[in-house]
Parts: structure tokens; C-alpha cells; sequence
């Protein structure tokens, strides 16, 4: 059992993406920094108490400690993934991080968004159980929301998922809509993923050069 400090969370890491513009490739296999992406969401997900690791492709396995599960279907979206992976925790912690598994950076994001609720704590004089928010997104330098970078409370998002019904092909975004969310700026660098080949060859010749 991890020893759990400051907010009491989940992690959720999505690794079922079909990298359709990156010719079906698994991305997130991907080595920067002498670690897969992967491993990077897993050591991003170090402090919660539950991680599980959705869509790793076949012939790849989960870090022990790590429980690892598919959505339903396959390749069926992010919100199929988020749903697998919330069934899978036996016993919910009152936060859940959602992490992409193709985020060149994640422990520093995660970082950023785990410090935003304790901070939000501490002004409102509470554990970060008593706020008054759905969760903390991360927001990129142009404003856009990043919903796979994201501590959601965990009775918020599992409510948003009954209410949404069938998860697959669902857009993230529509999950969320209703959510109250404090937006949390990151640098480019920190919301930096893998979506395109240029991306890869730049991630593997300087993975830390992104900020």
C-alpha cells in the first residue's frame, strides 16, 4: 500500500490511443528521458493511492503495483478509458487523476495540479476533501482546457459518467461540461504530448528541453 500525502487521489492513465497520425505506432512505448511515456504517467501517479493503467497494447506489462485493465470496446476513446479505469478501483479515493500516457512531462503537470489543490486548501482553511470544486484542469498557453491532464473529485467525475451513458466514442469535453473546474496554466512544455512524428523525433533527441 503507497503511503498517500496531501490530497487523498486515484490515478487513471490512459494508454489505448490508436495514434492513427502516427501510422497505429504505440506512442506511448515511446523512450525519453531512458523511460517509456508510460513509465513517466507511472512515476507521475506515484502518490495516489490506486493506479491503473487502461489500453497498454499486448506484449507490453503493467509496473507491479500498477492494476491494468481495457476499455470496452477497444480503442473505444478516452472516456471508455476513464470508465474501465474507474471500475477497477475497488475502494475510490475522494480525487482521481486523469493522465494521458502520450504527456512528455507528467510529473512536473501533475506536480503543478496536486500543488493547485492543496493551495486552494489552504486559502479556503480545508482538507482538500471540503472544497467546493468538481476538480483542477490543466490549461495550456492558448487557453485550452486539457481534460487528460486533470484531478477530478472522484463522486463528481463517476456521476458525470452516469449521466453521460455510453461511453464509447465520447468526446472528453461533453463528460466534463457540467464539472466546476479551477483552471490551472501550465507551459507549453508541460501540456506537451505526442501526437505527431515530429513530435516523437523531438521528444527522443531533447525530452527535457520543452519548457
Amino acid at each position: 500500500m503507497v503511503e498517500v500525502v496531501g490530497v487523498q487521489h486515484d490515478a487513471v492513465l490512459l494508454a489505448g490511443g490508436q495514434a492513427s497520425r502516427m501510422g497505429g505506432v504505440d506512442k506511448t512505448a515511446i523512450v525519453a528521458d531512458g523511460l517509456a511515456l508510460s513509465d513517466h504517467a507511472v512515476a507521475a501517479a506515484a502518490r495516489a493511492r490506486t493506479v491503473v493503467l487502461v489500453g497498454l497494447r499486448d506484449g507490453r506489462t503493467a509496473p507491479d503495483g500498477v492494476v491494468a485493465t481495457r476499455e470496452d470496446p477497444p480503442f473505444g476513446g478516452p472516456v471508455a478509458g476513464i470508465v474501465a479505469g474507474l471500475t477497477a478501483v475497488a475502494e475510490p479515493a475522494p480525487w482521481t487523476l486523469v493522465l494521458a500516457c502520450d504527456l512528455v512531462q507528467p510529473e512536473r503537470a501533475v506536480d503543478a495540479l496536486l500543488g493547485a489543490a492543496e493551495d486552494r486548501a489552504d486559502a479556503d482553511g480545508s482538507d482538500t476533501d471540503g472544497l467546493d470544486v468538481d476538480g483542477f484542469v490543466a490549461v495550456d498557453e492558448d487557453g485550452r482546457r486539457q481534460p487528460l491532464l486533470a484531478l477530478y473529485r472522484s463522486t463528481a467525475l463517476r456521476d458525470a459518467v452516469a449521466a453521460l451513458g455510453d461511453p464509447d466514442g465520447a468526446a472528453v469535453r461533453r463528460l466534463t461540461a457540467a464539472l466546476r473546474l479551477v483552471e490551472v496554466p501550465l507551459s507549453a512544455g508541460l501540456c506537451a504530448d505526442v501526437d505527431e512524428p515530429a513530435d516523437a523525433a523531438r521528444v527522443a533527441d531533447t525530452p527535457r528541453l520543452l519548457d
